[in-house]
């Protein structure tokens, strides 16, 4: 699809997949049972001091493993009962990351990125989308600085292990500490701490989606050759998002970030009819939230319906503003997107002042 949604795992018919929440995570059960046994008692709800930075750490290494090693495998992403496996291929050269991202399922799509840059092929059109991936992709996690997410997420890890793919990992939980957003229960490898499988939970645990490695071969097991393509594309058509950076409160929006979300991006894109999108990407370290702004147009078909609509975590929230309309989209409960999107007010910049005309010269006429 034309606009990149901050979700984290495959969605169908994505062009950006959950190739959207991605990674792995912790260990610091042992330490946190000797502590609870042996020494003295927290307030109650509280996360010592040393376990939080202990999982902030963990968080970090997990991104880390999904950046720095070799790694290949399938896996299944789950939406109710809408299902989609993909392939997946990532090796770490002179060059730096490789990998290939290839949908089993459905219209036939790949995915080839070589750092930040992706090339998204489509066969059906014999075109190329040449664009650029955020870092949260599975099975990658964080988007940010993880430092402060103990401040909105309450996070565990638990002593009993479990096995995804035929590998030992360790089960982390993370819940929420406001009605923002939503929880996680992730299973990360013990040996490596690459994540094997994700899980986003609703407020009333239940689980949304979940993405989860059913097979994977690491390190030597890789091999470089599975990263080419299986389409000839020499004579495909290439078309580049191109993206220029903006300031959106200098153009006049007031949008109110929610408790704990900081804005990470901004930029304008061309869409359909050449007509500019503003994009501005808010993140809290895990989930993300997009709004989109265009102008907008009574007389275009398929005018979109104003408030909420949903598919699994993704929410998304319509809303007329001035002679713009407003697209809230993110992993995060349908409120906090009408929060946003209600308190978002438009003001018109003020006109340049005229400039003062010149004075008189010397002697001249009266």
């Amino acid at each position: 699809m034309a606009l990149v949604l901050p979700s984290r795992w495959p969605v169908l018919g994505r062009a950006a997949s959950w190739q959207a929440h991605r990674a792995g995570w912790f260990a610091a059960t042992l330490l946190t049972a000797f502590l609870a046994a042996h020494g003295p008692a927290a307030a109650a709800g509280a996360t010592p001091a040393g376990q939080t930075e202990d999982v902030v750490q963990l968080l970090t290494r997990i991104q880390q493993a999904a950046r720095k090693q070799d790694y290949a495998g399938v896996f299944m992403y789950q939406q109710g009962d809408v299902i989609q496996s993909s392939r997946l291929v990532h090796v770490l050269d002179g060059t730096g990351e490789r990998e290939r991202l290839e949908i089993l399922d459905g219209q036939p799509r790949e995915y080839l990125r070589h750092n930040d840059d992706v090339q998204c092929l489509i066969p059906e059109r014999k075109t190329v989308l040449v664009e650029r991936r955020r870092g949260d992709r599975f099975p990658g996690l964080l988007l940010g600085d993880p430092a402060n997410l103990s401040e909105h997420y309450k996070i565990r890890t638990e002593p009993t292990p479990h096995r995804v793919a035929g590998r030992e990992c360790r089960l982390i939980t993370i819940e929420p500490l406001d009605k923002l957003r939503y929880g996680y229960r992730l299973c990360a490898d013990v040996e490596t701490n690459l994540l094997l499988k994700a899980q986003t939970l609703n407020a009333a645990r239940g689980v949304v989606e979940q993405v989860s490695f059913t097979s994977l071969r690491l390190g030597s097991e890789v091999d470089p050759q599975s990263l080419s393509s299986r389409w000839n594309t020499r004579d495909w058509k290439v078309l580049e998002a191109s993206m220029q950076p903006v300031d959106l409160a200098a153009q006049g929006w007031r949008i109110p970030a929610p408790n704990g979300f900081k804005t990470i991006m901004q930029v304008s894109r061309a869409m359909k009819r050449g007509l500019p999108v503003s994009q501005m990407v808010l993140s809290d370290g895990l989930a993300a939230i997009s709004v989109f702004i265009e102008p907008y147009d009574s007389q275009r078909n398929n005018q979109p319906a104003h408030g909420a609509s949903q598919r699994g975590a993704i929410n998304v929230y319509g809303a007329r503003i001035a002679d713009f309309w407003l697209t809230a989209v993110g992993e995060v409960p349908a409120a906090t997107l009408e929060q946003l999107a209600q308190a978002t007010e438009y003001v018109p910049p003020a006109p340049a002042a005229a400039a003062p005309a010149p004075a008189p010269a010397e002697g001249g006429a009266k």
